[in-house]
């Protein structure tokens, strides 16, 4: 029997998630061993595998099940002309504020203010005279820059990408020339993307370095607003449909204040994390801007000519860009629970299946010889089809339990009952039952 108590719930449960993903393999933090580099994590052995399959999830939902969007890869070094044509060089700028003590600087977009709408200093812990004194605000750009080739000069500088769209719409004319594409259509891509973020923090969600999941979907101006519909609603479903509750998530459209300058409507697909509401995707409707902007800039023609209405046009954009990590966070949250099984006491993700890390567990009741052979014999069939765990080591309780902690759906427990009728008992994560399944049937269960 199954009993959740949410007294026994974590108070702080992102410090349980932090402390879940360093014991069990998930997330590490970067360069450890030399104490550590802010905002930037390792993901580990566990850890991989399920940004992968957020990853694998998206790209199945947005390219492989559908036949108007196909997928890119990009490169992450471009060149200065890119960042002025997108706007970014002149205008991907945080406001900073210094305090003359400690020199430390903050956005001042994101500090208290006064009933005049100045900012207010934070306390400076090298202010013994508490009369610390904030200086003018000044521009900061986020984009990381670096040089190409031997030579440290202006002619050689190049970014790092702080956005993987621009390389979409790069390759808007080498993909309609080498596909069979045309408006209606979208170019989606996950990679690398990098900011520099003065402020940094909680976990994986914002850092410096971190994986979008971004697709342009191309469309004749006319039908822009029905498919910022379209897709604000596809967005919605595939984290419910993935294991986020309803009341875990919102939908919230942005103020006209808050638009950027190429935006007719933007919309935030928000996750209740332990701080609050924060963005995991956003979806806009990004007109024409960048296509004629690049055209403009190039000097080469990127609009579209329809052949069937004899018109030519540059398309609208729709915008759906998820962060993959924050993603990722998100679905371990919502997955983490603490509850009760025959009076003890439990940790378990319970993660989508598509996905947990590992699929299965196979684990052999004792050591024994006969009983270990038998274990990798099922390990052989099932591992050309899934991510599985071999498990023999401690009691089977201790084992189950261990399972439960990083997610893995289902156990597969090998007994002597096993040599006698060549069946295996199968355990479900979340609700404990367990179930006979011959060993001729097992491909066919975990597959469906």
């Amino acid at each position: 029997m199954i009993m959740a108590d949410e007294e026994n719930q974590p108070k702080d449960k992102m410090e349980a998630i932090v402390n879940l993903c360093k014991r069990r393999g998930f997330v590490f933090q970067s360069s450890d061993i030399y104490g550590g580099f802010r905002s930037t994590w390792d993901f580990g052995p566990l850890g991989v595998l399920l940004k992968k399959n957020v990853k694998d999830a998206w790209f199945k939902a947005m390219v492989q099940d559908r036949d108007d969007v196909v997928g890119l890869d990009s490169a992450i070094l471009m060149p200065p002309a890119v960042w002025e044509a997108s706007g970014h060089l002149a205008g991907f700028t945080d406001p900073l504020v210094e305090c003359s003590v400690c020199h430390q600087r903050y956005r001042q977009d994101q500090l208290e203010v006064d009933s005049d709408g100045n900012p207010l200093a934070p306390k400076c812990p090298q202010d013994k005279k508490n009369v610390c004194q904030l200086g003018e605000a000044k521009n900061f750009n986020l984009m990381f820059k670096t040089f190409v080739g031997p030579v440290e000069d202006s002619a050689n500088v190049a970014y790092l990408r702080p956005e993987t769209a621009q390389g979409i719409f790069l390759n808007f004319v080498n993909i309609l020339n080498t596909t069979r594409m045309k408006p209606p259509f979208g170019i989606a891509q996950i990679g690398k993307s990098f900011r520099n973020e003065i402020t940094p923090g909680n976990f994986i969600f914002r850092t410096r370095e971190f994986e979008q999941m971004e697709m342009e979907f191309f469309v004749p101006p006319d039908q822009g607003p029905q498919w910022y519909e379209y897709w604000k609603n596809e967005r919605m479903k595939w984290y419910q449909n993935l294991g986020i509750s309803s009341d875990e998530i919102r939908l919230r459209d942005h103020e006209q204040d808050e638009l950027s300058h190429y935006s007719t409507g933007t919309s935030d697909i928000e996750f209740m994390y332990p701080w609050g509401w924060g963005e995991l995707e956003g979806v806009a409707q990004r007109t024409d801007f960048d296509l004629k902007a690049h055209s403009q800039h190039s000097g080469l023609d990127l609009s579209y000519y329809d052949q069937q209405t004899n018109e030519r046009y540059v398309p609208y954009v729709v915008e759906p860009a998820a962060g993959c990590d924050r993603a990722t966070l998100a679905f371990l949250l919502s997955a983490y629970c603490e509850d009760e099984v025959n009076g003890e006491s439990r940790t378990v993700l319970k993660l989508h299946k598509d996905l947990a890390p590992y699929k299965a567990a196979v684990l052999p009741l004792s050591k024994k010889e006969e009983l270990v052979s038998t274990t990798k014999k099922i390990a052989d069939i099932l591992r050309p089809l899934m991510h599985i765990d071999v498990d023999v080591t401690q009691s089977i309780g201790k084992r189950y339990r261990r399972q439960d902690e990083i997610g893995t759906p289902t156990c597969i427990t090998i007994d002597f009952d096993t040599l006698e009728d060549n069946a295996v008992t199968v355990r479900d994560r979340d609700t404990t039952k367990q179930e006979r399944i011959p060993i001729s049937n097992l491909e066919n269960f975990m597959c469906a």
